[in-house]
């Protein structure tokens, strides 16, 4: 990937700021033109800077009140099985992250709940699915002191 100039940089964290924001305000924030403002957004959208536009959520508004992350150790570990337990997680729909790390487990997942009972039917979903004697550690949140999507540009 090519090297962000300061402009992009603005640009970016504009964005992530505001991922609502016209063309032209965004322009007149970073100035520039709305022109190349919109052909320098269009170019970091091509280039893969720029991945989408979401809307954030509450959870809490939507009922989603439980916040766990589940540590998953391997007994086995090859391709195939790397494999299999990607598919099996991406296809959880409570599963909001789940990451392959290194150290004392094997992946990282972070799910929200509604209550005790769903993470306990996600934890029982999640080791059926998995090769035999795989073990799980689970923390479930009892306050979020941050949250954030923020990357530095």
């Amino acid at each position: 990937m090519r090297e962000l100039d300061p402009i992009d940089r603005n640009i970016l964290d504009h964005l992530q700021q505001d991922g609502r924001i016209t063309m032209t305000d965004l322009a007149a924030r970073i100035g520039l033109s709305a022109t190349p403002c919109t052909e320098r957004v269009r170019r970091l959208e091509r280039e893969g800077f720029i991945t989408g536009y979401h809307a954030r959520l509450n959870p809490h508004a939507l009922g989603l009140k439980l916040l766990v992350f589940v540590e998953i150790r391997l007994s086995a570990k090859c391709e195939e099985i790397f494999d299999k337990v990607k598919q099996e997680l991406l296809n959880i729909p409570s599963v909001m992250e789940c990451h392959m790390v290194s150290g004392d487990f094997d992946y990282l997942v972070k799910a929200r709940l509604s209550e005790m009972h769903d993470y306990r039917k996600l934890l029982s979903s999640i080791l059926h699915k998995l090769p035999p004697h795989a073990d799980s550690r689970s923390y479930v949140v009892m306050e979020e002191l941050k949250e954030s999507l923020y990357v530095t540009p």
